[in-house]
């Protein structure tokens, strides 16, 4: 059986979105693979810019990380891509009859959840603007005023999150208090929020054989459904697989359970027969007729809400949103075509060639264009992509640095620029 993830063009459902922009239904592939079989993140519902290829749910995963990446972008001066939300739908069962002998599926297909499995899910969409996307995901919400889990890939790359809560409506914006990226754990907080309702948390732990329920924004169609299963076993281990920009990872001691989950579910209660949540969903397979997913345990996450709480930055957490120039670095046949543009002293010159600028930041107002060289900052020499993530990795929203950079025709400018806040990480 083949780990490659390709959905038929009439499986994708193009919705219009705003601003002449298609929401493509599934896409955003990142797959992992466990035991031979593909396994998603469940993160969300990707809207692309100039899809025009016959399988748009494929081509929207490229038309976003074109439109918005290199291979070393310096968007949040850290050298690390802006990466898509992971997810794409699995659709369990679909193409995958024909290779497993006509076999059909013996889950229960999701229902719309109760209000009982309702009580404290939230459902959070996001716009990447940088990326020209827009995701769906699902959280949980953790206080009264408002702190919201969920995971990581649902607001990566967000420069705008709204939340609505599902039991009443009401809608907030969002902000990023901090991530996980390496344990896939984000905490929000909502604006003006107060008086909501919480899930309830498990307090017991779970166990291989337990039934469980996944409650999340399946599909992104805003509204929440349910889906029935058991705990298959614990501490799982999912290797996700490096695509385009983004690198691959390892979850540890996950729990792996057997439901009915799709795209948009992630950020989404995992709850046990008491209606408590025992894990945060994140990943489910594709390939096979019945779905693999995998949770966060739910003791796990909030050890991570705790960190990011009390301001601790190590191991691996990252509090609020990263300085951004606005820029992402040239790579593979862009940089040898914007190369060849070059004339003169900008022909030989060292430094990070910029692929794009991105309009309203930093980079634009200081005037940095597409095959720019940059050679220094603050006066330290910048011979390559990786100088310039380095130079600006330690820096926060609002510091000044200075730029030096050659343009197309060979000149040399200067100028002083402030970063501004980023795209979440």
């Amino acid at each position: 059986m083949s780990d490659e993830i390709l959905v038929p063009a009439e499986q994708a459902v193009p919705v219009t979105a705003g601003g002449g922009r298609h929401r493509w239904r599934p896409s955003g592939r990142r797959a992992a693979l466990v035991a031979g079989a593909s396994v998603l993140a469940l993160g969300g519902i990707v809207a692309a810019t100039s899809v025009t290829a016959a399988d748009p749910a494929v081509t929207a995963v490229s038309a976003v990380q074109d439109d918005a990446t290199g291979t070393s972008p310096a968007l949040a001066g850290t050298g690390a891509a802006p990466a898509l939300p992971r997810g794409g739908a699995t659709w369990p069962g679909d193409g995958a009859a024909a290779s497993s002998g006509g076999a059909s599926s013996t889950q229960e297909e999701a229902a719309e959840a109760s209000d009982a499995e309702s009580t404290g899910i939230v459902l959070i969409d996001t716009e990447l603007a940088y990326q020209g996307a827009e995701a769906a995901g699902t959280g949980m919400v953790l206080t009264g005023d408002g702190l919201i889990l969920t995971n990581n890939h649902v607001v990566e790359g967000s420069t705008a999150i709204t939340v609505t809560v599902a039991a009443t409506g009401e809608t907030y914006t969002a902000t990023v208090l901090g991530t996980d990226p390496e344990d896939d754990v984000a905490l929000l907080q909502l604006d003006g929020a107060s008086g909501l309702t919480t899930v309830a948390l498990d307090q017991d732990g779970v166990a291989a054989g337990d039934a469980v329920t996944a409650v999340g924004n399946a599909d992104g169609g805003g509204v929440l459904m349910a889906a029935d299963g058991s705990v298959t076993s614990l501490e799982s281990s999912v290797t996700t697989q490096a695509e385009y920009s983004v690198a691959g990872e390892t979850l540890d001691g996950m729990i792996e359970f057997s439901a009915d989950v799709v795209a948009g579910d992630s950020g989404g209660a995992l709850l046990d027969g008491d209606g408590e949540v025992v894990g945060m969903t994140t990943a489910g397979s594709t390939g096979y007729i019945d779905t693999v997913a995998y949770a966060v345990p739910i003791e796990d996450a909030l050890a991570i809400v705790a960190q990011i709480q009390a301001g601790d930055e190590s191991d691996g957490v990252v509090l609020g949103y990263p300085a951004f120039l606005g820029v992402s670095l040239a790579s593979g046949l862009e940089l040898g075509l914007l190369r060849g543009t070059r004339t003169g002293t900008a022909a030989s010159a060292e430094g990070a060639i910029i692929g794009a600028v991105y309009s309203g930041t930093p980079a634009a107002e200081a005037g940095l264009a597409a095959g720019d060289v940059v050679t220094a900052v603050d006066g330290a020499a910048v011979t390559g992509a990786s100088d310039l993530a380095e130079a600006l990795a330690g820096h926060e929203p609002g510091d000044a640095v200075a730029l030096t950079w050659i343009d197309g025709t060979g000149a040399t400018h200067t100028a002083t620029v402030t970063l501004t806040s980023g795209p979440a990480v």
